[in-house]
């Protein structure tokens, strides 16, 4: 399968003056294919999200290389979309103008944009509220919001950083259905930070877990459930061992760190 990210030896190191340097990331390797759901997930302070922002272009390596489909990344791109923690939605826009702004931002026609928001409304089931505005909407439909924006600009690789962390339990988990049969219809890249371990393992096909600081990838456990998934699965033996088998790796690295 096509390779869509490569990630290899990158280090991150915070200086601080006068002050020790703190380094987030070391010697991260990984290779993510085309098509591809992977979830990265670690203890707090392990450097996942310092990652996602160096693979989106906003924070630098200290060295090493990440390439898009063979190109590599210098800055933030066209070929990359991040969905934060919190909505980012411009409150004085309407559903619709929010999910074409980035759209409109590229220079693409009014009629053109258009249809391409409703599409991606269409396919995060926001129909009918096409002209409500943010403060409108319930948490959870902003976030679909948010991630229609972020498909709307066709990027190859969608980046999530903890994107339902401010949602209740329930409207997680029916966030956590809605984002697989996105993803499903789209067949994008998906590379998903999180600290909910049952959330990684009912979305991907493999998850990355870190060690405690500085970063590093401890393992890749490759998740055998068939597709598609409802949340059923959640409730048999093969999910439970997956989410146990993570949840005593990052235990052991929450562990040493306290210690360290």
């Amino acid at each position: 399968m096509t390779v869509a990210l490569e990630i290899s030896k990158i280090f991150k190191r915070f200086e601080r003056p006068g002050r020790p340097t703190i380094e987030a990331l070391k010697d991260i390797n990984l290779t993510v294919r085309q098509g591809e759901f992977v979830s990265i997930v670690g203890a707090s302070g392990s450097g996942k999200s310092t990652l996602l922002r160096i693979i989106d272009g906003l924070t630098p390596a200290s060295s090493g290389t990440i390439s898009v489909n063979g190109t590599p990344v210098t800055r933030p791109g066209k070929d990359r979309a991040v969905v934060f923690q919190q909505d980012s939605l411009l409150p004085w826009k309407t559903v619709i103008e929010n999910v074409a702004y980035g759209l409109a931002i590229n220079g693409v026609k009014r009629k053109e944009r258009e249809k391409t928001a409703r599409h991606f409304i269409d396919v995060s089931g926001l129909q009918g509220f096409e002209h409500h505005y943010p403060h409108q909407l319930s948490g959870g439909m902003r976030q679909r919001v948010n991630v229609a924006r972020a498909l709307a600009v066709s990027p190859d690789i969608l980046l999530l950083d903890e994107p339902f962390a401010a949602l209740d339990a329930q409207t997680r988990e029916v966030m956590q259905t809605e984002l697989l049969r996105i993803w499903e219809e789209e067949k994008k890249t998906v590379v998903l930070i999180t600290h909910q371990i049952d959330e990684a393992v009912f979305l991907s096909d493999r998850v990355v877990v870190f060690s405690a600081r500085p970063g590093q990838i401890r393992e890749e456990i490759e998740i055998d459930l068939p597709r598609p998934r409802d949340l059923e699965v959640k409730r048999s033996a093969p999910f439970v061992a997956y989410v146990d088998h993570i949840w005593k790796l990052i235990e052991q690295e929450v562990r040493l760190g306290m210690k360290s």
